[in-house]
C-alpha cells in the first residue's frame, strides 16, 4: 500500500555519490504551539535523517532489509523537539540491501535505482495537522559519499561535504530536481524490531608495524562494524583502510573474504575530519592503514573500532567454573550480536552475509534464550512467508532470496527446492520462539506456511516413505570432509532428512493441537507416523542406523525417533562413537545442535561433558585454545600451524556451531522450559565431570529466573530463583519431582546422586 500522500523520489540525474535530498518547510501560522511531530522514514536503499542539521536518530541501516518486491519497512522517528519555524529535513541514501552488491558468483540486485520515502505529521495546540511527504517539490544534490557497498566499503572525500545543506535557505546550482518512482509494496509496515545501532566502540589492543611496512591495528574481538578515524592532515591526502578476521603470515587474511573488498578509502579536507563509513559494515579485528605518514601512538590515539548489531535486549546468561568454556559462551555472543543485524545472517565479512535458514535452524533456541528476538525474528518469519507464497510453496535457503535473480546457478541460494534443516526454518524458528516466550500469536502468524511446507514436503517422499530424493545439505560441513567438499558428510542424506521431516511434521500437528486445529492436527500426525514408521523400516536395522556415525544416532534420538530400549542402544552406539574419535567432534551443521543432548539423555553424560571439554581440534574450545573471540564456520577454520583451512569457504564468525550453548544453558546450567514461556521451569542441571559450579539466568516474560550450582565436599547446592507466575520443577533421577513455588529456594544433594536433564524435544 502507499502510507499517505507521501512518495518514493529518486533523482533525475543521479550524482556520482550517495545523493542527498532535502526540503525546507515552514511551520503553519496561527495554530499555537507544536504538541508533537513524527517522522515516517524508509528508502530503497539505506538512509539517515536531519532535521535542521540534528540527526533524527542514532538508528542505522533504516529501513533494514526485507523481500523488497513484497514488503517494506518504514520507522517512526519523535522529531517533536527539533523542529523550528523554519526548518530543513534532509535524507542521504546509500544503496544497502537494495542496489548494493550481493551473492558470491553473480551480483545480484533488487534495482537499479535507489530512492527516498518521508512523511512528517506535525500536530499543533489547536488540533491542526500539517503534513510534509516526499514528492516533486524537492531536490536532490551530491555528498561526500563517492562510493558505498556493504561488501566493498565506503570512499569518503572529506573535501566535498558542506554542511550548509541541512539548513534552511541552501541554494546550488549542483542541485537538481527529483521524480516519483513506481514502487507500492504489498505491505508497508512500522518495523516492529530493534534497530541497528553502535553497541560499543574498542579502542586499539596493539599497533604495529606489519612485514609490508604498513600499520596494523588489533582491536581485541571480532566484531562487525566499521574503523572510526578522527585526525587532521593535508588536503586530499588519501588513507585507506582494510579489515580482516584474522591474519595469516603477519598480514591480513584476505583470502576469505573472497570478492568482498572490505576496504574503506578516506580523503581528507585539511581541517579536523572524522570518518565514519556508515553506509557499509565489515565483519574484522584486525584493520590495515596504508596512506597514513604517522606515528604509531597518533594512528592508534585517533582510530576506533565500533560494533554494529541490532539493539536487542540482553536476556540470558551462563558461566561456570571452566573459564574456557565461559569464553566458548562470549564467543556464541558475539557471534549473534554480529550477525544479527537487521536479520540474521549466516557471516559479517565475504560476499555472503545472507540469511541462510539453516543457521538458523540450528541456532535459533540459543539465540531466543541470549537475547529477546520475539519481534526480530517473528519480523523476518513474515518474510519467509512471502517468499514461500513467491516460491510455490518452497522455503528458499536464504530468506530474503535475492540470489533467484542471478543468472548463474549458485549451489543452495535460489533453489526450486527445498531441503532438510534448512527448508524446516518455517517449522523450526516459530516453535523455538513459542517455547522461549509462550505467545502463540507467532504460530498462528506462521500456521498456514508451516502447513504448506509440510505438504509440499510429504510431495517430495519416496515410495518407500522416506525423503531420500532430491538436493539435501546434508550434515553440512562434518569436520571429515574435505576441505573443497563440504557436503560429504558421514551422515546419508536420506537418514538426516527423513529424520527432520518427522520432526517438522510433529511439530506442525503440535502447533496445530495448540491453536485449535483438529483436521491439520491429525493430518500432520498421520505425516510423523508414517515417517518414523519408514524410518524403522528403512534405517534402523540389526542395533545400528543407516551410516552409523554420530549425526545419525544424535537427531533419532532428540527427534523422538526411537522406542525406549532402542534409544539405549543407541546412546550406548553414540558414546562408543565418539570415544572412538577420541572425544572429538564429528558431527556437522545437522548433528551438532543435538550431539550432547543425545548423550546426555541417554545417560552418558561423562562422554557429553569429555566431548563439550575437548581442546584439541576438531572441538568446540579448540577455536578457544586459538584465541578466537567468535564461533567459526568450521571446526578447523585456521589449522594448528596459524595457516587459514584451504577451502573456498572459511568464515571466522558464524554462530550456526554456537548452538551447543542451548544444551549449556539447559543441561550444565539446568535453565529449561517444561511449558512454552517458562510458565513452568524445569530445574535439572546434569552434572557431569570437569565442572565445579555453573550458574544459568534467564529474564523469562514472567520475571528473572536463576539456577546456580556448585559442589561442596560431599553434596552439590543449587541456589534456585523463579519468578512470580511461575512454577518449578526440580528434578533428580530416581527421586519424584519436587515442585518449587515462586520464591528462592535452597537444595542440598549428595554428589554421588547424579541429576538428570530430560531432554527437552
Amino acid at each position: 500500500m502507499t502510507f499517505g500522500t507521501a512518495r518514493f523520489v529518486a533523482a533525475d540525474d543521479e550524482p556520482a555519490s550517495a545523493p542527498l535530498f532535502r526540503r525546507d518547510l515552514q511551520l503553519d501560522d496561527g495554530h499555537g504551539l507544536v504538541t508533537a511531530a513524527v517522522l515516517s522514514l524508509s528508502a530503497l536503499g539505506i538512509c539517515e535523517a536531519w532535521i535542521n542539521g540534528v540527526p533524527v536518530s542514532d538508528a542505522l541501516l533504516t529501513p533494514g532489509w526485507t523481500s523488497y518486491e513484497w514488503r517494506l519497512h518504514y520507522v517512526d522517528h519523535d522529531v517533536t523537539t527539533l523542529l523550528a519555524k523554519d526548518s530543513t529535513l534532509g535524507i542521504a541514501v546509500g544503496n544497502g540491501w537494495y542496489r548494493g552488491r550481493l551473492g558470491w558468483i553473480e551480483t545480484a540486485r533488487y534495482g537499479e535505482e535507489i530512492a527516498a520515502w518521508a512523511q512528517l505529521r506535525i500536530c499543533f495546540e489547536d488540533g491542526h495537522e500539517q503534513v510534509v511527504v516526499t514528492d516533486e517539490t524537492w531536490s536532490v544534490g551530491p555528498s561526500e559519499i563517492v562510493a558505498n557497498d556493504f561488501y566493498d566499503g565506503q570512499i569518503i572525500d572529506a573535501r566535498l561535504r558542506d554542511e550548509s545543506w541541512k539548513m534552511p535557505g541552501f541554494s546550488s546550482p549542483d542541485w537538481g530536481s527529483v521524480h516519483v518512482v513506481d514502487y507500492d509494496p504489498e505491505q508497508f509496515d512500522l518495523d516492529p524490531a530493534a534497530p541497528v545501532r553502535r553497541i560499543d566502540e574498542l579502542p586499539p589492543q596493539r599497533t604495529w608495524y606489519g612485514p609490508s611496512g604498513t600499520t596494523l591495528i588489533d582491536f581485541g574481538e571480532n566484531i562487525v562494524g566499521f574503523v572510526r578515524l578522527e585526525l587532521r592532515g593535508t588536503p586530499g591526502t588519501t588513507i585507506t583502510v582494510r579489515q580482516a578476521e584474522v591474519l595469516e603470515d603477519g598480514e591480513l587474511a584476505l583470502r576469505t573474504l573472497r570478492s568482498a573488498k572490505s576496504t574503506d578509502v578516506y580523503i581528507l579536507s585539511g581541517g579536523d575530519d572524522v570518518f565514519e563509513p556508515t553506509f557499509t559494515f565489515h565483519g574484522f579485528r584486525y584493520a590495515e592503514i596504508i596512506g597514513w605518514d604517522a606515528p604509531l601512538r597518533d594512528v592508534e590515539a585517533a582510530s576506533s573500532a565500533i560494533a554494529i548489531s541490532s539493539d536487542l535486549r540482553r536476556i540470558g546468561s551462563f558461566e561456570c567454573s571452566v573459564p574456557d568454556l565461559n569464553q566458548l559462551h562470549e564467543n556464541v555472543v558475539r557471534g549473534m550480536r554480529g550477525n544479527f543485524v537487521d536479520i540474521p545472517t549466516d557471516c559479517p565479512q565475504r560476499d555472503e552475509r545472507l540469511g541462510w535458514t539453516g543457521d538458523l535452524s540450528a541456532f535459533a533456541p540459543t539465540a531466543a534464550y541470549l537475547f529477546d528476538v520475539q519481534d526480530f525474528l517473528a519480523d523476518w518469519l513474515r518474510d519467509v512467508t512471502l517468499e514461500q507464497d513467491h516460491h510455490d510453496g518452497v522455503v528458499p535457503y536464504i530468506v530474503p532470496d535475492v540470489l533467484k535473480y542471478a543468472t548463474v546457478a549458485q549451489e543452495g541460494a535460489g533453489a526450486e527446492e527445498i531441503a532438510a534443516f534448512w527448508s524446516d526454518a518455517a517449522v523450526w524458528v516459530p516453535w523455538s520462539l513459542w517455547e522461549a516466550y509462550g505467545d502463540p500469536r507467532v504460530l498462528d502468524e506462521t500456521f498456514e506456511s508451516m502447513v504448506t511446507y509440510g505438504r509440499r514436503l510429504r510431495s517430495l517422499l519416496s515410495s518407500t516413505g522416506v525423503w531420500d530424493t532430491g538436493f539435501q545439505f546434508g550434515d553440512w560441513l562434518d569436520p571429515d570432509a574435505p576441505a573443497d567438499e563440504p557436503g560429504a558428510a558421514k551422515a546419508h542424506p536420506g537418514v538426516v532428512a527423513t529424520a527432520c521431516a518427522y520432526r517438522s511434521a510433529a511439530r506442525i500437528s503440535a502447533t496445530a493441537t495448540v491453536l485449535g486445529h483438529a483436521a491439520e492436527a491429525a493430518e500432520f500426525k498421520s505425516m510423523a507416523d508414517g515417517l518414523r514408521a519408514a524410518f524403522h523400516r528403512e534405517y534402523v536395522h540389526s542395533g545400528m542406523i543407516l551410516s552409523d556415525c554420530t549425526t545419525v544416532y544424535s537427531l533419532a534420538i532428540v527427534f523422538g525417533l526411537l522406542e525406549p530400549e532402542q534409544e539405549a542402544w543407541a546412546g550406548e552406539r553414540l558414546a562408543e562413537l565418539v570415544q572412538e574419535s577420541g572425544f572429538h567432534i564429528s558431527t556437522g551443521f545437522a548433528g551438532t545442535p543435538f550431539i550432547n543432548d543425545a548423550l546426555t539423555s541417554t545417560g552418558q553424560t561423562a562422554t557429553a561433558y569429555r566431548l563439550l571439554l575437548q581442546r584439541e581440534c576438531p572441538s568446540w574450545l579448540y577455536p578457544v585454545t586459538m584465541g578466537a573471540t567468535t564461533i567459526w564456520e568450521r571446526w578447523n577454520s585456521m589449522l594448528p600451524d596459524g595457516s587459514i583451512n584451504p577451502g573456498g569457504m572459511t568464515s571466522f564468525n558464524h554462530y550456526a556451531l554456537g548452538a551447543v550453548a542451548d544444551w549449556m544453558h539447559r543441561v550444565v546450567g539446568g535453565l529449561a522450559p517444561l511449558e512454552p514461556g517458562y510458565r513452568k521451569i524445569l530445574i535439572a542441571p546434569d552434572i557431569g565431570p570437569g565442572i565445579d559450579w555453573a550458574r544459568s539466568s534467564l529474564v523469562t516474560p514472567h520475571g528473572h529466573a536463576e539456577v546456580s550450582w556448585a559442589r561442596s565436599g560431599d553434596d552439590v547446592r543449587f541456589d534456585i530463583t523463579i519468578p512470580r507466575g511461575s512454577v518449578g520443577v526440580f528434578r533428580r533421577r530416581g527421586r519424584p519431582d519436587e515442585e518449587l513455588p515462586p520464591g528462592t529456594h535452597q537444595v542440598i544433594a549428595p554428589v554421588r546422586e547424579p541429576i538428570d536433564a530430560a531432554p527437552v524435544q
